[in-house]
């Protein structure tokens, strides 16, 4: 098996590839170039120019591993290496100019990710880690952030917009966490909002409706700048559809509480 710095060389150069590509386009403002898979839900040219620029690259250095995507394959792949791919993360941000999408991927081996990449397309800054190795933004290692009180805390979110039948429950606990904390975020993209709570910028994040390609690599880069991810129920497993819970330490164990209220 290759090692877990070998896998983030690779993860790292698709991640560049495939911002390059993003760039290369002319964003489509039209809507009536915006292909639509479910409410507010859109996928362009762009999107699948960028999967295949990635995939070609991935496939190259390692053609013996299975690639997983919401445009690729969206079940969940079994082979002793794969990569979780999302091309652009932020696809309706992207297309109305607003400046918050990435490029996402992460290897997984043996089920567990190994290596990650993140790479925030409008600011052209690549985030990345590997299992044991830490987490950074280029040469710089980053760390969750030290706040310990909600009152003082941060929070990222993402609204359920692709299953709008859990907007009551979402609303409950959004009303429990704004009243409790210094602020809640939604920028738009999940991947980005896990790099933040490695960042230290959000204390805590959560959001009840993601895929393994939303999460995968920042998952991991979270984890590395010391932080936890955890499905509502405080599982480690989050390679899947459904919620996820991540922070710092304190604030993670405290976010699970308030969420379950």
């Amino acid at each position: 098996m290759r090692k877990h710095q070998d896998l983030l060389r690779v993860a790292m150069e698709a991640a560049r590839r495939g911002a390059r590509a993003i760039r290369s386009h002319e964003r489509p403002d039209d809507p009536a170039h915006w292909g639509r898979k479910g409410v507010a839900d859109f996928v362009t040219e762009v999107d699948r120019n960028t999967e295949r620029t990635i995939v070609d690259a991935l496939r190259s250095a390692t053609p013996d591993a299975a690639v997983m995507g919401e445009e690729l394959s969206p079940d969940v792949a079994r082979a002793p290496l794969v990569w979780v791919v999302d091309p652009l993360d932020g696809t309706t941000n992207y297309l109305h100019g607003y400046p918050a999408c990435a490029v996402s991927i992460a290897a997984v081996v043996d089920g567990m990710p190994a290596a990650g990449a993140v790479l925030d397309v409008t600011r052209d800054v690549l985030y990345h880690a590997t299992a044991g190795g830490g987490a950074w933004c280029g040469d710089r290692r980053i760390e969750v952030s030290g706040v310990t009180d909600p009152a003082n805390a941060l929070i990222g979110t993402g609204f359920p917009f692709k299953s709008q039948g859990l907007l009551p429950r979402y609303l409950r606990q959004f009303t429990r966490v704004l009243g409790a904390t210094s602020g809640v975020r939604r920028a738009g993209s999940a991947a980005l909002d896990l790099v933040d709570v490695a960042l230290g910028r959000f204390d805590g994040f959560w959001e009840l409706q993601l895929a393994p390609w939303d999460v995968a690599a920042g998952t991991l880069i979270v984890r590395e700048a010391g932080g936890l991810v955890t499905d509502e129920k405080a599982s480690a497993d989050v390679l899947r559809h459904g919620a996820i819970v991540a922070g710092n330490p304190v604030i993670h164990e405290w976010l699970l509480g308030v969420l379950a209220e």
